[in-house]
Formats: structure tokens, sequence, C-alpha cells
């Protein structure tokens, strides 16, 4: 989730220092790099945010327009050379972009064969070079080449996810937007227009926005802008006259970083599995994995290290690996992994898992694992990263920047991640194409899916409030939700600030179940799955107990309704997928919770974001 600005206007004022400030604005899309682009000063780029790139812009850097960008990476190191705007070979044509070019190791032959001179490693960079190579194939005098043409047509060529701006040095005033899942607002001024990811940099200029939709094309200059789609067909559409603050545009609206990035996980989901499933052939591709793959059949023993959340994703990836890859799996807390002697050898893989790739006790987990000849594996968010650096290959998650300190859309990523590497080393295993087509189908539909759990989070409001003066929360599931029992009481700890308790199911009876009473609620992950009838079992044990009980329950299931006293519905799926979607509620539940309690959702006390200290 990268962050690009672009202006253009006649009114005498500095392009530079309006994208510069557009970009502070837009810092929590991205912060591993930054770099603008003026077509009357050129371009300046650097590792690091926008404080790192403002020391690097010189006094006479000066335009009438120009296009800005912070990168969250994906393809390619946070370094100068990938940091956008990225230019053709002539250095006339810049892009900047939000998004993944799913086609561009293709596209990037074509040209390479074509004559085009590569400088970086980002997908991005293609896109300059393939309007340049369009301009070209125009013929005539450069002066008599149409710039529009030449973006249209490289956009038909482009297979991903996209939102760009695009600007040619000998058309300075004019700038181009183009949307394909990745959002774009055009900002209308008087004399002045913009465009941006999100309305944020844009509203301390004017309040008149308009959205594009996928699939649209958008040309600013300073006194019009032109919307139409990828077949040319023009668009007509009104402005919208935004209301929100600054700060309330970079949470999209939403009161809180934490529900805007709960609100993402359809995104998330799509983007993590975005050019990697193979549905018709039941395959996952994993160009991270591309290097080590004779090394991953010989792997005999899996041990994931992680702390907090990941370790949870880490515990539904043991089951799904055992299930379905048959491989067997250890999960371990990198705190504890450290001071244990492992056995490990060759045949081993270490896998860390960690939003951030700086997590300390994952990080020493996984040298501790290269000492002793494992291979080393990481499962992270951030390019560049530390883990993401020192293992010997990797599974990016593709989720973006998540600010607010209680993870939520990474935990869906890192599952969905895990889920692809089940697909991809069971294959290698015996798995049939069938399974493999099967968890494929059901992965695709994971976001549409998501999205229906969304739609409900009003009830969830209303039963937050509800439980809202309760103390003492118990969280029980077995099996795949076994994890996801954990997962929903540290979200609710962490942002509520009360007791709440993960536990087994089937363990409640070794103890937890001696603190139930009518006081003391218990939220049972009870989905149509193969323990369902002994998680019923367990839910009886609790109203014996007087205990109240919330159920995540299978829509259509209408027994476990007259059980319990609450109940929110997720949709179908096989069980290896379903703590994907049992985990919503959770999450939606704990932010409710602690919003009714008038709490510092995004910014929980005590607690930070990455963990680099033991």
């Amino acid at each position: 989730m990268c962050g690009i600005f672009a202006y253009t206007g006649k009114k005498g004022k500095d392009a530079g220092g309006i994208l510069l400030n557009g970009l502070l604005s837009l810092e929590y899309r991205g912060y591993d790099s930054a770099g603008i682009y003026m077509p009357e000063s050129g371009s300046v780029k650097t590792p690091g945010a926008v404080a790192e790139l403002r020391k690097k812009i010189p006094k006479d850097f000066k335009g009438k327009s120009g296009i800005a960008h912070l990168r969250w990476a994906t393809h390619g190191e946070p370094t100068a050379k990938n940091a956008h705007p990225h230019s053709d070979c002539g250095g006339e044509i810049w892009v900047v972009h939000n998004g993944i070019i799913e086609n561009f190791k293709e596209l990037k032959e074509k040209l390479s064969k074509a004559g085009h001179t590569f400088k970086s490693d980002s997908d991005t960079e293609v896109l300059a070079h393939l309007v340049e190579e369009k301009l070209s194939a125009q013929g005539g005098s450069a002066s008599g080449r149409n710039f529009e043409k030449a973006a249209l047509a490289a956009l038909n060529e482009v297979r991903g996810t996209y939102g760009i701006a695009l600007q040619y040095k000998k058309e300075p005033d004019r700038i181009i937007a183009a949307r394909m899942g990745s959002p774009i607002v055009l900002g209308l001024g008087d004399g002045e227009h913009f465009i941006a990811s999100d309305p944020s940099p844009i509203l301390p200029h004017t309040r008149k926005v308009v959205f594009l939709e996928d699939g649209e094309v958008a040309v600013i200059t300073p006194e019009s802008h032109r919307i139409f789609r990828l077949d040319a067909t023009k668009v007509k559409r009104k402005a919208t006259e935004i209301d929100w603050s600054a700060e309330e545009a970079q949470k999209g609206g939403y009161e809180h970083f934490m529900l805007k990035e709960i609100m993402e996980g359809p995104e998330v989901v799509r983007n993590t599995l975005r050019g990697r499933l193979i549905e018709e052939k039941g395959l996952a591709k994993l160009g991270g994995l591309e290097g080590v793959t004779k090394q991953l059949e010989k792997v005999d023993r899996i041990i994931m290290v992680a702390c907090g959340t990941a370790s949870y994703a880490g515990m539904v990836g043991e089951y799904m690996l055992e299930e379905h890859a048959r491989i067997p799996v250890e999960v371990e807390i990198g705190s504890e992994f450290r001071y244990r002697k492992a056995v490990i050898n060759e045949r081993t893989a270490v896998v860390g898992i960690s939003q951030s790739g700086e997590t300390l006790d994952t990080l020493e987990a996984l040298r501790e694992g290269k000492r002793h000849g494992a291979l080393t594996l990481g499962i992270v968010n951030t390019v560049g990263s530390t883990i993401a650096r020192e293992t010997d290959a990797g599974v990016y998650n593709h989720a973006g920047p998540e600010i607010s300190v209680a993870s939520t859309k990474a935990f869906l990523s890192q599952m969905t991640a895990l889920a692809l590497l089940t697909i991809f080393l069971g294959r290698q295993r015996g798995m049939t194409q069938k399974e493999g087509k099967e968890i494929a189908r059901e992965l695709k539909a994971l976001p549409e899916k998501i999205e229906k759990i969304l739609e409900q989070r009003g009830a969830i409001e209303k039963l937050a409030k509800k439980y809202s003066k309760n103390r003492d929360f118990l969280y029980i599931g077995r099996k795949y939700n076994y994890a996801v029992a954990f997962e929903g009481a540290i979200k609710l700890k962490e942002i509520s600030y009360i007791h709440a308790e993960g536990c087994g199911a089937g363990e409640m009876k070794h103890g937890p179940i001696a603190m139930i009473d009518e006081h003391f609620p218990t939220m049972a992950i009870a989905t149509k799955d193969s323990v369902y009838e002994k998680m019923i079992s367990n839910i009886h044990e609790i109203k014996a107990r007087k205990g109240p009980v919330i159920a995540i329950a299978t829509e259509g299931d209408k027994e476990i309704a007259r059980l319990v006293d609450d109940v929110m519905y997720v949709p179908q799926t096989i069980e290896m997928l379903s703590p994907i979607l049992n985990v919503v509620p959770l999450q939606l539940f704990a932010y409710y919770f602690a919003k009714e309690k008038g709490l510092n959702v995004d910014r929980p006390r005590n607690l930070a974001k990455s963990v680099t200290v033991e």
C-alpha cells in the first residue's frame, strides 16, 4: 500500500512544496522510500520517508507540476534505485505506482529484447518503458506522438493491480492517472488539479473530489479533467464534496486505523493470493521459494517460530501443513526457542513469521536454526526487513502497512500465506490435484465471505456494548480454531485491558471451568467442522454452570442459537480455512468493546508495533 500524489497548476505555486507536504499526510501508507519528479527540475529519490527526501531536495528544485511517491516495498528492496518515480530509457516518461504488476517479468523480457535498459528491480519500471515503446511505435516525429494513446495502449497490456500517475516531460501540464484494484482520487481545484491515493493530501487545497473506479483512466491539466475507460469510452461523473479532516481521510473515514484495517481484510486476502493461485491445476506459485524448491523437497520437519499474534497464525499453519502436506510441524515462541537445545539438522526448515520482519526473538531463532544447518524461510510483510534479508527464501504477505498496534489484517494475510504454502508443499508430497483445486477454490472465495461478515459489524457493535461491563472472558476452540481462541483473547486484552483467556475447549475441564459463573462469559468458536459435536458438549458444560456463551457459528445453524445466549454467524468454508473467517467477528468484537470503554484503540498502553528488544 504505497502513497501517490500528483499536482498540476498555473497559480505560480511551488509544486515541490505542495507535493512534499502532501506526502507527509500519506506517510501512514508507506515509509520505505520516497521520491519526487518535476519536469522542470528532474527527480530526487531516497530510502526512508519524507524527512529524508526533504533533506536531499536542492534549493532550486522548482516547478508547476509533478508526481511524488511513498513506497511500501513489494518487488525489490527499499533502496534509492527502487524508489519511485521510475522512468523510461530517455528519462521522459515517469511513473508512480501502487499495486503489483503480475506480468512484469514477461513484459520486462519483451522490452529488454526490444533494447530497453532497466535500472531497478521494481515491477513498476516496466510501465514507463512500455509507454515509451508505445510512443515509439506511433512513428513520425516526436512532436506528433500522442502521450494519452500510448499510455492507454500500455495499460491494456498490463495485468495486476495498480493506482498510477504518469507524466511526460514534453507535456509537463498533463498528468495521466489510472486505477485497477488500487484507489485513485482526483482533486478539482481552481486552476489546479490533483491525483492521490486517498483524499488526505488533497483536502488542504480543495474538498471537491472524484473517485475513479476500476478500469478507468483520467487526464488532468491545470484547467480540466477527463475520465474514460480502458476501451476509450468516455465517463461522466459528478464531483463529491468531502467533509472529512485530513486525519479522517488517512483513515478512510473510519474512526480508527484498527477498524480501517479490519475492513481491508478482503483486499488483503486478495493481494496475498494475487498471482499465486493456479486454480485450474490446484497449484500455488510462490516465486520467493523457487530458488529453494529442491531443498524443500528434502525437508522432513518444519519448525515455525513467531511471537504473539504471528505465533497463532503459525499454530493454524501447523494443522494445515500436517493434515494436507503431511509434514511434521512444531510451533515455537521465538523468545523460548532461543534458549532450548533444539534438535535441528539440514532436513529441517525453520520458518519465521513476523509482520515487521524485525521481531528480535524471531530473528534470533532463525539465526539459531541457520547455525545448525537448517533451511530458513520468512513469512513477512516488509520487503527489505532483516528477516527478509537473512533468511534463505520466503513469502511476502503484501498486506500493506499496518498502523494500529493490534494486528488484524496481517494475521489474515499470514494464515492465507500459510494456506498457499500448504498447497505448494502438499503438491510436492502427494496432495491430489482434486484436493489442491478444492483448497484453491475456497481460498479464492474467502474475500467475498469476509465481506459478508463485515456487513454484520452493526450487530457486533451492539453485542460488544451488551458485554462491555464484563471484566473476564474465556475463549474456547478446538483443532484449527484452537489458535483462534488465543487470538480472540489477546485482541480483547491488549486493547481493552481486561482479563481474557484463550483455552483449548478440551482442556477447559482441567482448570478454566472453575472460573465460570453467571458473570464470566465464554466466546465459543463452534462452526460446523469435524469437532462441532465436541464443541456443543463443551457449551453444554458451561451453560450447566450458568455461564453466558457467545458463539461463532456457521450460517444456517439454528440449533446453536437455541443453546447459547448470542451468536455471530460466518459463511461456510472448508475446515482448514475456517480460522480466516472466524477471527474476523472476534476482531470486530474486540474493537467495539474497547471503543465502548473510550480507550485508545490504535495505541494501547505499554505495547509497541514492532518488538526489537528482548
